[in-house]
Order: structure tokens, then C-alpha cells, then sequence
């Protein structure tokens, strides 16, 4: 589960930062065309996610 979720920017370019927690040192950051990607293909993800 995700805890912390930061707004930040890179060239200019807006980003989202997931952290399991304040200390984590490596959080999964993406702009805004892999979120549109993310989105477009969550159930293959969740999918992905789920499996053994």
C-alpha cells in the first residue's frame, strides 16, 4: 500500500512521487504521459500485479 503521495516536477514537467513511507529511498515517480498509459492499461497492471 502506497502512504505517501508528493507532487514535484522535472524540466518543467509535472510529476507524481508514490512512497511506501517518508523514508523510502527509491519512490516511483512518472509524468503525466505514463500516467495516461497506466491508466489506459490498469487491468493488464492489476492483472500483472496479482499473479504468483
Amino acid at each position: 500500500m502506497i502512504h505517501l503521495i508528493e507532487y514535484g516536477e522535472f524540466k518543467g514537467n509535472k510529476l507524481i512521487i508514490l512512497k511506501r513511507s517518508e523514508e523510502d529511498p527509491y519512490p516511483f515517480s512518472f509524468g503525466k504521459g505514463k500516467a495516461k498509459l497506466i491508466v489506459e492499461n490498469y487491468d493488464a497492471i492489476k492483472k500483472f500485479a496479482e499473479e504468483e
